[in-house]
């Protein structure tokens, strides 16, 4: 039975989140991987600690798949790594190889179903994969599983299950699954060359723990080294929290293979270095490591220059927390105005099932921030944010200032305009509702109540990250997508769900499944 947990919804935690306002909305996170090979270790639980160092990269569902060499079991739930897992379930999940998942949805909706490791039982042998990123050819990936010819002894195990799947991992697993005359080791190296887009995964068979990155690298994977093993990870601060020390980055079209003989490295193809810069501005965890630059002073830099760039005469510099603090310190160390903290945030922000009425949100019911009045009463305030989206959430942080008696609020934004949207991991507003898509910084600045706007340029920031340019990439600031687009009727988050002819219809994706 290798899945334990059943599709039935766990109670909220008492945490809030902003998805308690759906038209209030910033950039969600890719999704966090973490994998682990090490014999007579407890892997399950190394593994749950480093989700837990990942889980600002996805809150929705977290799940940990764990080999004993015989079978492969799988644990998914909905919510938090905290609320998915306990103690006894991780005591059940015993072996010497496992891989986890956090998952932000950025294909397919936020499902019991969707949640990650996808699981595949095969003739040779089950797959569980996880997959931080998101993959742009869903639709010619679909047509190549659906034209999957069937194998002489292929498990058919509870097939209608599967039609509640509706995410590119999903299809790479049946890719990879079906492998009659090869090892899995040989058949990834047939299908990697076959995903475009973004893809950063770790998947394992009842032996092995595989791992892989997209030929540009655009979101980051690890891999770090334990007493016993090796453990790969979406960022180094979750090596760090496992006790495990920093090798080295996986690079760019790399698939790494780690068993009993050791670990082997594959180039599937050529790395066409493309990072994504907006790990530095706000997805990445402050300390985490990316193309040997500290994620922390990147930030600080941006705020830096960003004081440089858009001066102003204020009393104080504050931040809009956690994400905007680096910045606003840096912001304060170039201006020699003083810092200090204006918003007190919740510190149970996370997630919970109950919404508020629209009555409520037009009271101003303040769920993540609160200011703190005698900071900002009769001051002239700096307040510095990694960035906006849509403009709800400044304007209401204005708003919140000017309350507390605010003289004047001078916004600034450690990230240049996002004017596109993201189709490698994060799930940005639309370009409709993206604000600076039709607005100059001064308009904006009216419309969020602002006394005066500036966003860092493009330049400074890339600078600050300390890489190269033409080895980021900043497509939702740009438009210039590193990985050249299909047609936009073949994308969407939800593609696989309005396809009539999605092969999770059909029995190319058994799992075995008794919740």
């Amino acid at each position: 039975m290798p899945y334990l947990s059943g599709p039935g919804q766990r109670p909220g935690d008492g945490r809030l989140t902003t998805d308690l306002d759906p038209q209030d909305r910033g950039p969600q996170d890719a999704c966090g991987v973490f994998g682990v090979w090490a014999p007579g270790e407890d892997v399950a639980k190394l593994t749950y600690f480093g989700l837990y160092a990942l889980q600002h990269r996805g809150q929705e569902s977290a799940g940990i798949a764990v080999s004993n060499g015989r079978q492969i079991l799988v644990y998914k739930d909905m919510g938090l790594v905290s609320q998915a897992f306990d103690e006894a379930t991780l005591d059940s999940l015993q072996g010497h190889l496992a891989i986890g998942h956090c998952r932000y949805s950025t294909t397919g909706a936020s499902t019991w179903e969707n949640a990650q490791p996808t699981f595949q039982p095969t003739e040779a042998g089950s797959i569980a994969l996880g997959h931080n990123g998101n993959l742009i050819n869903t639709h010619e990936l679909q047509g190549l599983v659906a034209a999957l010819p069937g194998t002489a002894g292929e498990l058919e195990i509870n097939i209608r299950r599967q039609e509640g799947i509706t995410n590119d991992t999903g299809l790479v697993t049946s890719l990879l699954a079906h492998r009659p005359d090869s090892t899995l080791e040989q058949r990834a190296l047939e299908v990697l060359p076959l995903l475009r887009g973004a893809f950063s995964m770790v998947w394992m068979d009842e032996d092995a723990l595989y791992a892989a990155r997209d030929p540009q690298g655009i979101r980051p994977l690890v891999l770090g080294r334990t007493d016993r093993g090796w453990v790969v990870a979406s960022e180094d601060s979750a090596l760090a929290t496992v006790g495990a020390s920093r090798i080295r980055e996986v690079e760019p079209g790399e698939m790494l293979v780690i068993d009993s003989e050791g670990l082997r490295s594959h180039r599937f193809a050529e790395p066409e270095p493309k990072g994504c810069v907006f790990e530095y501005v706000y997805l990445a965890r402050p300390d985490a490591r990316i193309a040997g630059r500290s994620v922390h002073e990147a930030r600080v830099e941006m705020g830096r220059r960003l004081a440089r760039e858009f001066p102003v005469e204020a009393d104080l510099v504050m931040p809009v927390p956690e994400s905007g603090t680096p910045a606003a310190s840096g912001y304060a160390e170039e201006s020699g105005i003083p810092f200090g903290q204006g918003f007190v945030k919740n510190a149970y922000v996370g997630r919970t099932f109950i919404q508020p009425s629209q009555t409520l949100r037009q009271l101003g019911i303040r769920l993540k921030l609160n200011a703190l009045e005698h900071m900002i009463r009769g001051k002239r305030i700096v307040v510095v944010d990694d960035s906006i989206v849509r403009g709800n959430t400044q304007r209401a942080q204005v708003r919140m200032l000017r309350e507390a008696g605010a003289l004047e609020v001078h916004v600034r934004i450690s990230s240049p305009p996002v004017r596109w949207p993201c189709f490698y991991g994060i799930d940005f507003a639309t370009r409709a509702e993206l604000i600076a898509n039709g607005l100059s910084p001064a308009e904006i600045a009216a419309s969020v109540g602002a006394d005066s706007l500036g966003y860092i340029s493009l330049d400074a920031m890339v600078e600050s990250t300390g890489q190269p340019t033409e080895n980021l990439c900043k497509a939702c600031f740009t438009g210039e997508y590193p990985v050249e687009l299909p047609d936009e009727a073949l994308l969407g988050k939800h593609l696989l769900e309005t396809s009539l002819t999605a092969p999770t219809h059909g029995k190319a994706l058994p799992v075995l499944n008794n919740p």
